[in-house]
């Protein structure tokens, strides 16, 4: 590859040196790699969460390596085991993805076209000696995220790995029923945005173009919303429904968090309709 660069995303966290470890391993097999830390602040053990914020990120990334740990099956052996692998992507071969099998790398390889070709690399040659069980991001991915930056190809850093065997990321899908748009959460963000699975289109089908009062119902609790394009088109403390920088539908609180408003997470569903 020509361009020595490296994103990297995890669910370590910024207490810990499982970062700041990752990096040193890298600046040791390329030290002339640039390292674009997209975020570590995945929660923990959220393979959906990163996968989401993985693909969106991409899209803004220069082509290079890029490098995803979100592993809670690190370890595991047996029936439990999961694939590490290294993938290069069928629509932007200069980009080439590393990470644990798990659908961590899924919607991200979706949107580069899929998997051109693919390497298991749990006994790569460039994998750290001796190896923990607990911490494959140090021992494994790192290091042959470094080597894929630093020239190697997929050859030399693992064994062939069928694209068609690499896991797939299961994703709700919004719906017209109950008299609206029944929508759910992906994701919350670091404000209290809730990204849903559902689009601006979709809205518009059943509230109509332009800004429009609707009711957003969770669980037992509804509350009034807008539909708008900014969060200050709402009055402070109001919750609005808009689309965010990534093209999906959200909904915000103009200076407060959504999902603390409607009290819902990751996972909920939430019912829009006319008000």
């Amino acid at each position: 590859m020509s361009a020595a660069l490296i994103t990297f995303l995890s669910d370590y966290g910024y207490a810990d040196e499982f970062v700041g470890v990752c990096h040193g391993v890298i600046a040791g097999r390329c030290p002339q790699a640039r390292v674009i830390d997209i975020t570590h602040a995945i929660p923990p053990r959220d393979v959906r969460a990163g996968a989401l914020v993985l693909a969106d990120a991409l899209a803004y990334m220069p082509a290079g390596v890029h490098l995803a740990v979100v592993d809670p099956g690190v370890g595991a052996a047996g029936e439990r085991a999961r694939a590490a692998v290294a993938v290069r992507c069928a629509l932007a071969p200069r980009r080439h993805l590393v990470g644990p099998d798990n659908g961590l790398l899924a919607v991200a390889l979706e949107r580069f076209g899929g998997a051109a070709e693919a390497v298991e690399i749990s006994h790569s040659r460039e994998r750290l000696h001796p190896l923990s069980r607990t911490f494959h991001g140090r021992d494994i991915f790192a290091p042959v995220a470094a080597a894929l930056a630093a020239g190697a190809g997929l050859a030399d850093v693992g064994e062939p790995y069928s694209p068609a065997a690499l896991a797939t990321l299961e994703l709700p899908h919004a719906e017209y029923r109950d008299g609206g748009l029944v929508a759910h959460v992906l994701r919350c963000d670091h404000f209290g945005n809730l990204l849903l699975d559902a689009t601006v289109a979709e809205l518009e089908v059943m509230a109509g173009e332009g800004d429009a009062d609707v009711l957003l119902i969770a669980g037992a609790s509804a509350r009034a919303a807008r539909s708008a394009g900014a969060f200050a088109d709402v009055p402070p403390g109001e919750l609005l429904v808009y689309e965010d920088s990534t093209g999906a539908l959200a909904i915000a609180a103009n200076g407060a968090s959504a999902a603390r408003l409607l009290e819902v997470g990751a996972g909920a569903e939430i019912l829009v309709r006319p008000a």
